[in-house]
Parts: structure tokens; C-alpha cells; sequence
């Protein structure tokens, strides 16, 4: 038996990267994709990153769509909002407008990982991937977005616009064909007679794949319901619409009676799967109460109470710009800025980020630390153009001609910053192996608010896991250097 075959699934080596391929045009990434066989678009890279290195098989090439000029623009229309097919989960939390006008949508892009990967992270990649515990494609449903196909036929660009509810045919499989990519997606506003929400439970507050999600949009008529809409995520193999859900409810006024009619309909009306994290029977008792309260919610007028002030972006900043290669290979030096000197190595086409700044330069950037490799630990948290981001899934070919920040520029010669001496003063340092994520988090959060409220300090550190001095310490060091600074 060789080697290979002697070893845990979880050892075996994934797929190698042979080539990244950068067009700068959606007309380009179409015609990179058509002749290239087999090739994988890749975006934010937040699932496609772990889904290679978990998977064996042939080498790949990947389309990178991160600077393709537009992907990251938000349109709006008096009744609609057009997102671009590279907006990420950042960008609408970020953007007031989502909360007044697709408050499920805003919602649900909160619950997406952490700041670091929803810095990363596109709405079209989370409808691509489609699994079903993907949290924004019930939003998305509630709200009866669309999706826009784009393919080259000939040298034509040709689309065709699927609505959401229609993209998904099982558990990770859509209509989109092999050469076909997602150029746009419609978001319907909320219109003056409707209402929605969305709510979620997990297993933890924070980093948590959704044992149940739910978009609901409902619309009234003065009290009474007119029309229903609601999503529900995990509890089948694709997100799936509710019949009876509507029929409960139109027709109501959305009282006490009601709420419970609907809520049991619901739950009696799925047939909710079993795995790691929840059984069957779970998912069915816990739905009826989920719904039950989100529509009390919306009943009371409190579909947004929850809603955070401010809620921290960690420098969040729109990727684009004209890339310095258009293919990559192993054998193509990158250029990147590296805390603030130019820095030169290939290498970058089959790793990440996170590698190429330890493996790959020299002398090498030692300070990035690798807790998880899966983007769940922060301890590889770096900023890039800006942005926090996990380097552990960042392919290190889309860093060419960027500006990279790492724990190693926080100080100033021999000077701690003052984030670092808070963290030295408060005792927020034991073994110190995630540390240097917390900083590089910690700062980037305190440029996004300069005296950040213990909500902002909670929902800013959500991507940062440390097992040693509990967290207390850690909040209490950026408050600190909030103060001081």
C-alpha cells in the first residue's frame, strides 16, 4: 500500500493549483473560462480554498474574478438594489441602505463567519456554493431576488436572469452550467406595505453554520396579511419556500393566535434532516419557535432591534484595480508590499497567503501565525489593502500588487503600539500564539472606531479564537488603547 493510501482522508493532500489566471473584465473572465476547461472561478475564495485542499484530484486552474472592474458595485433603482457578482457580506453590512430597505439581507450578511471573512466572502460565492446552511440565500429567497448568468456565446456576452428560489437544484448543485457565472444579482426593497426579517440558531454566537435560518417578508394590507413569504436554511438539501407558511397566515391580523397557528404549520410541514449538528427532531421543535418569534418580532415592529450601532467592518475596502500579472504560475514572482517594503517571490500560484509570507520570502514573515488553516481561528489575520482578512484562505496570487499589513508593523522600531503595550499591561498574553491575529484584528477595529463599545469589541474579535487567558483580558487591552489613543 503507498503512502498516500496510508494516510487520514483529512491528511491527504487536495487539489493543486497549477495556475491563476486574473482577467480584468467580466468579457474576459467569460472568454477564461470557455477555454479553459475544468477551470474553477474563484472570488473571495472562503469556501473554494478549503474545498481544494480537502478534495484530491487533478490540478486546477482558477479564474480569479477579484479584479474584474464593476464586480464590486451596488446599483439601486427606486425599487430594487443590482449587486455585483464580487459584492461581499461587508459591503452591505456596511451600507445603511440595506438595513431600511432589505433588512433579512443586511441581517443575514452579519451572520456570515467573521469581519475577516466577510471582508472576503461575495454573495455570489455564498448562492454558488449552495449549500443549504448558507445563510444569506434564505434572505435572498425571502426577498425574491434574481441571479444574472452571464456566458460567452461566440464573442457575445449572453444572460439569462434565474430567480433564486429556481437556482438550486440539490444539495450543492445549480442550474449555472460550467461555463456560465453569476455577473449580477436583483435584490427587490421592501416595499412600503411589507415587513421582513431574518434570524438564525447556532451552536455559538459567532463562526457558527446555522442549525436552522430563516428570511420571512410579510405584507399587510392596514393589519391584515396579504401575502407571505418565508425561506427556511438546514433543514433539507436545499433552502427551501414554506406553503405553509402563507397559507397560515393570509388573511390574519398577525395576532397571538395566529403567530402560533402559523409557527406549528410550519414546523409540522418540514421534513428536517439529521447531521453533526442537530437531529431531526431537534430542527423540527426549534423551527416552530424560531418562526414564532420572528414574526412576534415583526408583529411588534422590532425586526430590527437587534440591529448593532456601528458594527465594525475591520477596514473593510473594495478590492479592484488592474492586476500586475494576468496568469500566474508557481514560477511567476508576485510583487507585494509587505509592511511597507516591496517584496518579490514566486511560488504564489499553489499556496496561500498565509504560506507564501512564511515559506516563500525571504527573510520570511514569521509573525503570521497558522491556528486552523479553515479561517476559523483569526490567528493569520493580516490586513490586505487595508482590509482584515484570514490569509489561511486568501490565495496568495490574488495578493499581487497589493499592500499587505502583518503583526510585524504594528511597532515603530523598539516602541510597542499602543495596542501592543495594553496587551502587555492588561496581561492579555499567555502562550501568545494567537496574539498576533488579535493585534492585527484589535487594530484594525480601533481605526474603524477609535473608543469601540464592548459590542463593537465583541462582534470585531468574533473571527479571533484564543484558548489560554479566557477573552477578558484581550477586551480589556483594546479598551484601553481606545482610551489612550
Amino acid at each position: 500500500m503507498s503512502v498516500i493510501g496510508e494516510l487520514h482522508e483529512v491528511q491527504r493532500p487536495g487539489a493543486r493549483i497549477e495556475r491563476v489566471l486574473r482577467p480584468a473584465s467580466w468579457l474576459a473572465a467569460l472568454g477564461a473560462l470557455r477555454d479553459n476547461p475544468g477551470a474553477r472561478p474563484v472570488a473571495g475564495g472562503t469556501d473554494l480554498v478549503l474545498d481544494l485542499a480537502r478534495t484530491p484530484g487533478p490540478a486546477v486552474t482558477l479564474v480569479d474574478l477579484s479584479a474584474v472592474a464593476g464586480a464590486h458595485e451596488i446599483a439601486e433603482t427606486d425599487d430594487a438594489f443590482v449587486l455585483g457578482g464580487g459584492v461581499t457580506h461587508n459591503q452591505i453590512v456596511g451600507d445603511p441602505r440595506f438595513v431600511r430597505h432589505a433588512l433579512p439581507l443586511a441581517q443575514a450578511c452579519l451572520e456570515i463567519g467573521s469581519p475577516q471573512l466577510r471582508n472576503r466572502a461575495t454573495l455570489a460565492g455564498n448562492l454558488a456554493t449552495a449549500s443549504p446552511a448558507n445563510d444569506s440565500i434564505s434572505a435572498l429567497m425571502a426577498l425574491d431576488a434574481s441571479v444574472v448568468l452571464s456566458r460567452l456565446v461566440g464573442d457575445t456576452e449572453v444572460e439569462r436572469e434565474v430567480a433564486v428560489a429556481d437556482f438550486f437544484t440539490g444539495f450543492r448543485s445549480t442550474v449555472c452550467e460550467p461555463d456560465e457565472l453569476i455577473t449580477a444579482i436583483g435584490v427587490p426593497k421592501l416595499a412600503a406595505d411589507q415587513d421582513g426579517i431574518w434570524v438564525k440558531l447556532g451552536l455559538r454566537k459567532a463562526q457558527a453554520i446555522s442549525v436552522v435560518h430563516a428570511g420571512l417578508v410579510i405584507t399587510r394590507d392596514g393589519g391584515t396579511v396579504t401575502d407571505a413569504r418565508l425561506a427556511l436554511g438546514s433543514v433539507a438539501a436545499t433552502v427551501v419556500l414554506s406553503d405553509a407558511f402563507r397559507e397560515a397566515l393570509v388573511g390574519t391580523t398577525l395576532d397571538a393566535a395566529a403567530i402560533s397557528t402559523t409557527a406549528a404549520a410550519v414546523a409540522a410541514e418540514i421534513e428536517p434532516i439529521d447531521d453533526v449538528r442537530a437531529t431531526a427532531d431537534y430542527r423540527r421543535a426549534v423551527t416552530g419557535t424560531l418562526i414564532g418569534r420572528a414574526l412576534a418580532a415583526v408583529a411588534g415592529g422590532d425586526a430590527a432591534a437587534h440591529w448593532p450601532d456601528d458594527s465594525p467592518l475591520l477596514g473593510t475596502r473594495l478590492p479592484g484595480g488592474s492586476p500586475l500579472h494576468r496568469e500566474i504560475t508557481d514560477g511567476t514572482p508576485i510583487e507585494v508590499h509587505v509592511d511597507g517594503r516591496l517584496v518579490v517571490g514566486a511560488g504564489a500560484a499553489g499556496t496561500t497567503l498565509l504560506d507564501w509570507l512564511r515559506d516563500e520570502l525571504s527573510p520570511p514573515v514569521r509573525g503570521v501565525k497558522e491556528g486552523c488553516a479553515e479561517g476559523e481561528c483569526g490567528a493569520c489575520t493580516v490586513r490586505m489593502d487595508g482590509a482584515a482578512v484570514m490569509s489561511c484562505l486568501v490565495p496568495a496570487a490574488q495578493a499581487d500588487g497589493s499592500d499587505v499589513r502583518t503583526v510585524e508593523d504594528l511597532a515603530d522600531g523598539e516602541r510597542l503600539s499602543a495596542l501592543q503595550s495594553a496587551f502587555v499591561d492588561e496581561f492579555a498574553v499567555q502562550c501568545g500564539f494567537c496574539i498576533p491575529g488579535f493585534l492585527v484584528a484589535g487594530s484594525a477595529l480601533l481605526d474603524d472606531a477609535a473608543s469601540p463599545t464592548d459590542q463593537q469589541i465583541e462582534l470585531g474579535l468574533a473571527g479571533n479564537l484564543c484558548r489560554c487567558t479566557g477573552y477578558y483580558p484581550i477586551a480589556t487591552a483594546v479598551r484601553v488603547a481606545g482610551r489612550s489613543s
